[in-house]
């Protein structure tokens, strides 16, 4: 995220949405000035948003998105699917073999 991306989807861009359109944000949480979400909602400029990542999260429990209708949330798994989980797998099989060799496992998090 930078200045440039930072709220790019702010109330003058939803001002410009047809009424129809809905939101869909599975990229960065700080690209979408989530007030003036809200308020574009309440207001009728867009119809709808599905929403995987946000400016705070885990989404606050007082964030009004929350309460919307318009609004589906989700906990930030958009890239979780059966290959993804493959991919974890085949990571965790082959750190268990290195461990049993005494080798260093790879894709550590410190």
């Amino acid at each position: 995220m930078n200045e440039a991306t930072h709220h790019l989807f702010d109330a003058a861009a939803f001002e410009a949405m047809r009424g129809d359109a809905h939101l869909l944000n599975v990229a960065r949480g700080a690209a979408v000035d989530e007030e003036a979400l809200v308020e574009a909602l309440d207001a009728g400029e867009i119809s709808g948003a599905g929403l995987d990542v946000f400016e705070a999260e885990p989404l606050p429990e007082d964030s009004p998105l929350w309460d919307v209708d318009e609004v589906i949330v989700t906990p930030h798994r958009v890239g979780s699917d059966r290959e993804y989980w493959r991919g974890v797998a085949a990571i965790v099989r082959g750190n268990v073999d290195r461990i049993r060799e005494g080798g260093e496992m790879t894709n550590c998090v410190v």
